[in-house]
């Protein structure tokens, strides 16, 4: 049986993890008879409201932003299996997986406030490293991709965020990656390098269209699993 370890970055599109991607994942994982195991970084994030709010003033009294926990807001997707993520060791599990959500671009990285100058954060680097030269496949969807970008642009790989044309494309080139335009439920596969992602929201505008891109994804993983010798696993 597989076990696949997914990174969580919150709770909420604006500012964690996408739910619908997620859980999408999740089940595409599950389907197969697998299993997935939740881990998330700790530390605080600002919250921000995922209805529209006016957030000036509101009877003369500015609103103070809310600081919430990754961890304990992760546990929310995961209904409380979740582990640290400096516990994660790529020797225990088969894949590694990012589902999407603005969390990747603001709690795992930097991508959200500083473009092209962004940074990831340090266990988050360290899983992806040291999953990717464990020779096993990272997988990731919508904008979390970028994080992939940032840590394994110099290796070259060929990864997409949707549009070729769009900004965290353009930085993804940037760090070195060889960038693939998709549809919403396309996938783009680096069988050289283990990677293989999916638009999902980056171009999707129907929820069908992020399961079916996670279930297209993760089907592409299986044909990994299921035929290493053409994939150099």
């Amino acid at each position: 049986m597989k076990k696949i370890a997914v990174i969580l970055s919150g709770c909420g599109n604006r500012d964690g993890s996408e739910l619908q991607e997620s859980l999408s994942l999740m089940l595409a994982i599950d389907r197969r008879g697998w299993q997935y195991q939740c881990f998330a970084p700790e530390g605080l994030f600002e919250v921000v409201p995922h209805i529209d709010v006016q957030d000036e003033e509101e009877e003369g009294t500015v609103l103070d932003m809310e600081q919430r926990d990754i961890f304990v807001e992760s546990a929310r997707i995961a209904r409380g299996n979740l582990l640290p993520l400096e516990e994660y060791r790529p020797a225990d599990y088969d894949a590694l997986a990012l589902p999407g959500g603005m969390g990747a671009a603001r709690n795992l990285s930097t991508f959200a406030f500083d473009g092209p100058r962004m940074e990831v954060v340090d266990s988050v680097q360290d899983a992806i490293l040291e999953t990717y030269r464990a020779h096993k496949p990272v997988v990731a969807m919508c904008i979390a991709p970028m994080v992939l970008a940032k840590v394994l642009g110099r290796y070259e790989v060929e990864l997409t965020l949707g549009p070729d044309d769009n900004q965290a494309s353009q930085v993804a080139k940037g760090f070195g990656c060889r960038v693939q335009a998709c549809g919403p439920t396309d996938v783009c596969v680096d069988s050289v390098h283990h990677v293989l992602t999916t638009p999902a929201y980056m171009a999707a505008s129907r929820i069908s269209e992020i399961f079916a891109g996670a279930e297209n994804m993760v089907a592409e993983l299986e044909q990994m699993f299921n035929n290493p010798e053409s994939h150099s696993l």
